[in-house]
């Protein structure tokens, strides 16, 4: 029984995502949703301002449901989560808190799409728990070195004007950066469980690119089908990214997407649903 009480806190109808919580550590509470059934296949989010499973998933959960149980999940100092007091931040935490999920919700063994930020806690996951994954589908994969566009990234406005901007380094086509999703994102980066630790959040991620790359020796080692996918135009983390890692990875497969920038999911959302189920699928997950 949760001892942690759950908020009050219903995620906007803009997103059509339902709330769930479990109970995943003293005084840690997970916010999250599924959908679905069948083979676990949970997804991490990146870490853009004002970033939650809703804002990053939203167009994709529902059509993925078909194809096994998806469960995307706030990781620990982003969303609606609830962190104990004394949580540190990073790319070793966050791996543990997803864990703390499986075994929460008594999953033994899953696969993980993840974004930017997710697709590092992906591999790193792969490296220290592989008995618990079944593969990997990695977007835009984080981790790469602070240049560029990322240094913007890592030093994000809390204003609606500064989280335009970041959403807007995201895509090509800037029309999907509405009115309504900057609102909405502006108002995660502000919330009462975000705000206060948006700062310690940014500084463990950015710390963790140098002190914590992936382990490209160890990587070379996994047994387990993985797909990357990255869009021609990402700003936010460079296609080399995905080329690296596709030289390392043995069964690594890459799909790259033209007119496509940091969001694949969301910027060619039909396609990349077709994509990830049809891979998924051909990979042995099923709804049970």
């Amino acid at each position: 029984m949760s001892t942690t009480t759950v908020p009050d806190y219903t995620t906007d109808s803009f997103f059509g995502l339902e709330d769930q919580w479990v109970e995943t550590a003293p005084g840690e509470l997970t916010h999250y949703h599924e959908l679905g059934e069948g083979t676990p296949v949970l997804f991490l989010h990146g870490s853009g301002t004002g970033v939650t499973a809703a804002a990053n998933w939203w167009l994709n959960l529902s059509e993925l449901s078909k194809t096994g149980r998806c469960i995307a999940i706030d990781s620990i100092g982003y969303g609606q989560s609830i962190t104990a007091e004394g949580t540190e931040y990073g790319i070793k935490e966050w791996v543990r808190h997803a864990v703390r999920v499986l075994d929460a919700l008594g999953i033994e063994k899953t696969w993980i799409v993840g974004n930017s930020l997710g697709g590092w806690l992906a591999f790193q996951f792969a490296i220290d728990y592989p008995e618990r994954l079944l593969g990997i589908v990695s977007m835009g994969t984080g981790g790469a070195k602070l240049t560029g566009a990322l240094k913007g990234h890592a030093n994000p406005t809390l204003t609606e004007e500064g989280v335009r901007d970041t959403l807007e380094l995201f895509v090509v086509d800037k029309s999907l950066v509405t009115d309504e999703l900057v609102r909405l994102r502006h108002a995660s980066a502000l919330n009462d469980t975000a705000s206060d630790r948006l700062k310690d959040v940014v500084a463990a991620r950015d710390r963790d690119r140098t002190e914590l790359p992936l382990d490209f020796e160890k990587l070379a080692a996994l047994d387990i089908p993985v797909l990357l996918i990255h869009g021609v135009q990402d700003k936010v983390i460079p296609v080399s990214r995905t080329w690296d890692l596709l030289n390392v990875v043995p069964h690594a497969d890459a799909h790259i997407f033209s007119q496509c920038g940091h969001w694949s999911q969301v910027e060619r959302a039909e396609d990349f649903n077709r994509l990830i189920a049809d891979y998924l699928r051909a990979h042995g997950v099923d709804q049970g």
